[in-house]
């Protein structure tokens, strides 16, 4: 389909408006982590490292970071064992209800996420009587990180099919080495790309950790929230969000780039 230069310009202009809204509050973040004004004039009346320097010995900020690292970490590893498993049975099997155990296995990360928090809070307090902490907060993450890594496996598998598979087992191979062999080499790519998007989502999660979370357990956004209004502290809130901002981005564009080289053939 050809344009007009007119509905070009006009596209052109739609984009860069929506990408200005979307990533100059995010440059403005990182340029005031900065700032050498308190009150965050603008423009900055200079640039300095101290509240980089604060941060860096600000215990609360790197007890929230790490435990977020961890939730992170557990989350995205049960999120591939559960999310591959569930991919191939459903993908390789044909039964009654499949159809509605994809829905089941997709609805987490469709539903709000205060419904999901306030479900998750209920069925851990009232139903299985277990006290709120980073279990709570790994399976709380796990619920829609299975769905990240179900996506980019089971689309995958699909694109595969079962031919390479089949020919191994002909030729003798049983069936964990051709999974070793032959199936994991074509799913590497996708399942690091499905684990850097689980982590990534996992890190940046806030509603759902407000009702699963402990009064003992803070990730970097509870601690983010609970900093922001507090006096003396929005400069190293402002430095802490740029590291999230920069840690959040590193996976989904390694994730991207993977699925990329996939889809046009290279391999990872």
């Amino acid at each position: 389909m050809t344009l007009s230069r007119t509905s070009r310009i006009v596209l052109r202009t739609i984009t860069i408006l929506a990408l200005g809204i979307v990533y100059v509050p995010l440059l403005v973040v990182v340029v005031n982590s900065f700032n050498a004004d308190r009150t965050f004039g603008w423009p900055p009346s200079g640039l300095t490292l101290e509240w980089w320097r604060r941060t860096a010995q600000n215990t609360g900020a790197l007890d929230a970071l790490w435990t977020s690292v961890q939730v992170g970490l557990v989350a995205t590893l049960v999120a591939l064992v559960l999310g591959t498993l569930a991919s191939f049975g459903l993908q390789r099997h044909r039964f009654f209800g499949r159809d509605s155990i994809s829905l089941l296995i997709v609805l987490p990360i469709a539903l709000p996420g205060i419904v999901t928090g306030i479900a998750l809070n209920n069925a851990f307090r009232t139903v299985l009587g277990l006290q709120l902490g980073f279990v709570t907060v790994v399976v709380a993450h796990a619920t829609f990180c299975v769905v990240i890594v179900f996506n980019n496996v089971i689309a995958r598998l699909r694109r595969l099919g079962g031919n390479l598979e089949e020919a191994s087992m002909d030729l003798g191979a049983d069936l964990f080495t051709t999974f070793r062999l032959v199936t994991f080499p074509m799913l590497r790519s996708a399942l690091l790309a499905g684990g850097l998007l689980a982590f990534a989502l996992s890190f940046d999660e806030i509603i759902v950790t407000t009702f699963t979370a402990g009064a003992g357990t803070t990730t970097l956004p509870i601690w983010i929230l609970n900093n922001l209004f507090r006096p003396n502290q929005a400069p190293v809130v402002n430095v802490v969000a740029a590291v999230l901002i920069v840690l959040s981005v590193v996976p989904i564009y390694l994730a991207q780039r993977l699925s990329g080289e996939s889809a046009g053939g290279g391999r990872f």
